[in-house]
C-alpha cells in the first residue's frame, strides 16, 4: 500500500505547471492486496469494448503524480483498507477541483475509483477481478485485455497507461507468494490469496510488453450438485463421482486446457472424511479442501543463482514421511508420475491428481510416457502393471466447441492384458447435436456395467447399496 498524507498535506497540495510523469505503481508495497472481493460487490454486467479518451489517461496520470506527492506513504501502509480508500479519495477529489478538471459526476467517481485501485490493488485489473463470471483475464501488453465469459473470449476496454505499469503490477502479484518477474527471470507461475493461477511472461520472451494470464476462482466454490444443475454430469453420473471420492478410490482427472480439471478436483475432494489426514502438492496452491487436518506444500523455484529449487518430485517424496492418508497432487506434469503411483500403490488409497490428454486412453499413455522420462529405466510392462494396480478410476473433462464443459468419462483401469491396458467406461458424454444457438445437445448415458471393479471396495466403506441405486437409476434413464 502506499500511506497517508500528514494533517498539513491537504492544506498545501502540489501544483505544478506541468503535467508530471506518472509515479509508478511500484512505489507502492509489494504485500498489498486486493480488497475488491472483501469491500465490494461484484460487478456484474457487460463490459464495454468502446475505450475511452486518451484524454482521460492523461488527466488520471495528472492527478496519480500530484497524489504521490501528497501523501505519507509510511502512515497510509499503517491504514486498514477501507480507510486507506477513503482517504486517497478525498485527497483525489481535492486535487481534481484545485486543477479545475472539468469531470461530471460519474466521471470523476471512476476516476477515484481507478486510481484507489492503482494504489491499493492490482490497478485496473480490479474490475475484472470483482467479477465472477469471468473465468480467465488475459492482458496482451498494456493496450489489450480479453476476458473469457460463459467460455466465450471478449476483448474489453481495459488498459494500463504503459507497459511499465503494468510489469509493476506483475510484479506486485507474484511477490505475494514470495516469488519475482523481471528481465532475469522473466516467466513465472504464481497466484492470488483466493487461489486463482497466475502465469507471466516479460520481456524480453514478450515481444509486445508483459503478458498476464489468470486463471480465476469462483467465489463460491463449485460443487458436483452444481455441476449436474449445469449439465456438466449427470444426476446419477454425480453420486457415482461421490461414492468414488469417499471410498477412497485413487483417481485421475483427465482434460485439456481450461476443461475444468482443477474444480473437478476441488469438487471430489469434498467428499474426504474430516478425520482423514490429507496432504496437497502443487506448483501453484489454488486447491481449496474443506476438511480441517490439511497441510498444503507449494514448489519453490530457483533463486537468482539458480540454485534453491523444490521440484514436485521433491514435494511428494517428503509427503509419504508425513504420515499423509491421502496425496492431492494439482497437476501431474512429468516424473512425480511414479512418485504419485509409488504412493497409490503403498497404502495411501483415495490419492487424487490431473494431467493433460484428451480422452482416459490418452492419459495412461501420457502417465507411462512421465515416469519414462524421470529416467526409472523400466521395462514398459512393468509401468503398465504399477499403472493398473495403483490407478482406479480416470474421469475425464472436456471443453466443447461451444464454451460449455462436460465431464464426457468415467472410466475403470481393469487390468493388463499382454501389453495392453484394459479399462471400461461407466459412464459416456453422447453429443446428439446443436440447437439453434449453436448450443451443443447431448446427454450422459451408461454403458450398463453393473457391477464396478470398485464394486467391493463400495461394500467395504457400506456404500454397496447407494452404488447399485445409482447404477441402476442411470440404467433406467437409458432405457
Amino acid at each position: 500500500m502506499f500511506g497517508k498524507r500528514s494533517s498539513s498535506a491537504a492544506a498545501s497540495l502540489p501544483q505544478p505547471s506541468s503535467p508530471a510523469p506518472a509515479a509508478p505503481v511500484a512505489r507502492a508495497g509489494a504485500s498489498a492486496a486486493p480488497t475488491t472481493s472483501s469491500s465490494r460487490p461484484a460487478q456484474l454486467e457487460p463490459v464495454q469494448k468502446s475505450r475511452r479518451p486518451e484524454s482521460y489517461y492523461t488527466t488520471k496520470s495528472v492527478v496519480f503524480s500530484a497524489l504521490i506527492e501528497a501523501i505519507d506513504l509510511p502512515q497510509l501502509s499503517k491504514m486498514n483498507p477501507e480507510s486507506a480508500r477513503g482517504e486517497i479519495s478525498d485527497i483525489v477529489s481535492e486535487i481534481i477541483n484545485l486543477k479545475s478538471f472539468v469531470l461530471s459526476n460519474s466521471e470523476q467517481d471512476e476516476l477515484v475509483e481507478d486510481i484507489c485501485n492503482d494504489v491499493l490493488g492490482f490497478g485496473p485489473l480490479e474490475r475484472l477481478l470483482a467479477r465472477d463470471d469471468i473465468a480467465d483475464i488475459m492482458v496482451n501488453g498494456a493496450n489489450k485485455t480479453y476476458i473469457e465469459v460463459g467460455g466465450k473470449i471478449q476483448l474489453t476496454n481495459i488498459r494500463f497507461r504503459d507497459n511499465a505499469q503494468l510489469m509493476n503490477i506483475c510484479q506486485r502479484i507474484v511477490s505475494q507468494v514470495g516469488r519475482r518477474v523481471d528481465e532475469a527471470s522473466p516467466i513465472c507461475d504464481a497466484r492470488l490469496l483466493d487461489g486463482s493461477r497466475v502465469n507471466v511472461i516479460a520481456p524480453p520472451l514478450a515481444l509486445d510488453g508483459p503478458t498476464l494470464t489468470i486463471r480465476k476462482f469462483r467465489k463460491d466454490k463449485l460443487t458436483l450438485d452444481q455441476l449436474v444443475k449445469f449439465g456438466a454430469i449427470s444426476p446419477e453420473g454425480g453420486e457415482i463421482l461421490k461414492i468414488i471420492g469417499h471410498v477412497r478410490c485413487n483417481v485421475l482427472i483427465s482434460g485439456g486446457t481450461g476443461s475444468g480439471k482443477t474444480t473437478l478436483l476441488n469438487c471430489l475432494t469434498n467428499y474426504i472424511d474430516e478425520d482423514e489426514r490429507v496432504i496437497t502438492c502443487e506448483d501453484a496452491a489454488e486447491l481449496q479442501l474443506q476438511q480441517p487436518h490439511v497441510v498444503r506444500l507449494e514448489t519453490r523455484p530457483p533463486n537468482l543463482e539458480g540454485t534453491g529449487a523444490i521440484p514436485m518430485r521433491e514435494l511428494i517424496k517428503n509427503c509419504l514421511r508425513m504420515r499423509p492418508e491421502r496425496i492431492i497432487v494439482g497437476e501431474v506434469r512429468g516424473p512425480e508420475a511414479f512418485d504419485l503411483l509409488q504412493a497409490m500403490n503403498t497404502g495411501h488409497d483415495g490419492s487424487m491428481g490431473t494431467l493433460h490428454a484428451n480422452s482416459p486412453r490418452e492419459a495412461l499413455a501420457r502417465l507411462e510416457a512421465m515416469i519414462t522420462m524421470g529416467g526409472s529405466g523400466l521395462p514398459p510392462r512393468t509401468i503398465r502393471e504399477m499403472i493398473v494396480s495403483s490407478v482406479d478410476v480416470i474421469v475425464q473433462a472436456a471443453r466443447l466447441r461451444d464454451g460449455s464443459r462436460r465431464i464426457t468419462h468415467i472410466t475403470e483401469v481393469l487390468g493388463l492384458e499382454g501389453e495392453v491396458i484394459i479399462t471400461q467406461d461407466l459412464f459416456l458424454y453422447d453429443i446428439q447435436g446443436e440447437d439453434a444457438d449453436g448450443k451443443l445437445k447431448g446427454r450422459h448415458v451408461s454403458t450398463g456395467i453393473s457391477r464396478p471393479r470398485f464394486w467391493d471396495r463400495a461394500r467395504y466403506f457400506g456404500e454397496e447399496a447407494r452404488l447399485a441405486r445409482a447404477l441402476d437409476a442411470a440404467l433406467d434413464s437409458v432405457a
